[in-house]
């Protein structure tokens, strides 16, 4: 048991000091300071588009692969079996008929179900398709480390990700229990190197392969006004660059915190700065997955650790109309993240995970509206109403915080 507790307990530095509230988020300093303690710039010259639900987004996705004259890469923790995952294939095939590269990194547990047809197509087509981190004698102890990105490029220029892979359930519009809500946001322009960067990185941790020259990193011109932040995470940093730059964020509010996120579960230190933030002032607001949830463990944590939360005033809000999957936070209508991350330990100290981070009032506002027309669709939990549950979710939730906190 200590030998396994060796392997999977994650060995990350997480901040206990300089938490205070200091900086605002409306200020130079707080985009300085997010910059340094993540080690990654702001990129300027961007255009963004924020999509909901797979209507929207794999449309886009699927047209991007189709323009595709260079490079495509993909990175990609979910990539199933399906409708959807066909489509996909018989897209990347074509190209790479048409003399595109086309590379994908699959993390080995969470795409194990991509299925034998899809993986002919690509395969017969010359696509190249590698494992992230498969069981091996040798990555024994990095077994638990998995890339939690869902990660497409396209020529270097165009990037997506957001909380959406690549499977059937994704689909239609949250319409029902049977499809997904999410949001996927792309990057058109310079800063599209960042998830490049990403993928470059694991696919030579990988392979062994270095990814180079104009088809990957081309000389992109600027195609709008947006600088961008590209946050990658890893844990062999031995600190999360995403968590510090939500703790930073939190603790930099003034006005208001909109956090969307599925499996929410915070450690001390987060409920601690959650709370404090809303103690000066800050009105807060927190939407999680509900009654459709696909990770009863995550489901049963999340609901034990309302208790502080919810008697320090903040609002909690479980989405039940479908699965919610997005991982969204806007800060003070100005400062909003869209990524791969969930809040809770594994995204923050053992997955691969990408945030895409933008200093800019009109994508708030944007990630706002989507946020306020959301809450139409959850129930909010009351102080009350969480001191009514029932024995057995008492105690599945102290069972599940603990395992959670060692996986």
């Amino acid at each position: 048991m200590g030998f396994f507790s060796y392997l999977v307990m994650p060995h990350e530095h997480v901040p206990e000091y300089g938490l205070e509230s200091s900086l605002s988020v409306h200020s130079q300093e707080f985009i300085n300071s997010v910059v340094g303690a993540c080690g990654v710039p702001v990129v300027p010259g961007n255009k963004l588009a924020v999509m909901n639900n797979g209507d929207q987004f794999y449309p886009a996705m699927l047209n991007a692969i189709a323009s595709a004259r260079n490079t495509v890469t993909i990175e990609a923790y979910i990539y199933w079996k399906g409708e959807i995952g066909m489509r996909f294939a018989n897209a990347l095939a074509e190209r790479r008929r048409a003399g595109v590269e086309v590379k994908l990194l699959l993390d080995a547990v969470g795409s194990s179900t991509i299925g034998k047809e899809i993986l002919k197509v690509l395969k017969d087509n010359h696509c190249d398709v590698v494992w992230y981190n498969p069981l091996r004698l040798r990555t024994l102890g990095h077994y638990n480390n998995r890339t939690h990105r869902k990660s497409l490029m396209v020529d270097g220029r165009i990037a997506f990700t957001g909380g959406a892979g690549i499977a059937d359930h994704w689909s239609g519009n949250a319409e029902d229990p049977q499809h997904w809500r999410d949001i996927q946001i792309s990057v058109e322009g310079p800063a599209a190197f960042g998830l490049q960067t990403g993928f470059a990185q694991n696919w030579l941790d990988t392979t062994g392969e270095l990814i180079a020259g104009e088809g990957y990193f081309p000389v992109c011109d600027e195609t709008g006004p947006t600088g961008v932040q590209t946050i990658l995470s890893t844990p062999e940093s031995g600190s999360s660059a995403v968590r510090t730059m939500y703790y930073l964020s939190i603790v930099s509010a003034r006005e208001r915190i909109f956090i969307a996120n599925p499996y929410f579960i915070p450690d001390d230190a987060a409920v601690e700065i959650l709370v404090e933030a809303k103690q000066r002032g800050v009105d807060l607001k927190i939407m999680v997955a509900g009654i459709y949830n696909d990770m009863r463990l995550s489901r049963y944590s999340s609901i034990h650790l309302y208790g502080k939360l919810l008697k320090a005033g903040i609002e909690i809000y479980e989405y039940n109309r479908t699965m919610m999957h997005q991982k969204t936070m806007v800060v003070d209508s100005v400062w909003s993240t869209v990524g791969t991350a969930n809040f809770d330990n594994r995204s923050f100290a053992l997955n691969e995970e990408s945030n895409v981070c933008v200093h800019d009032p009109d994508l708030a506002g944007e990630l706002e509206k989507i946020f306020r027309n959301d809450l139409t669709a959850c129930e909010q939990v009351t102080l009350e109403s969480w001191s009514r549950r029932g024995w057995k979710t008492r105690f599945l939730g102290a069972v599940c915080v603990f395992l959670k906190q060692q996986t």
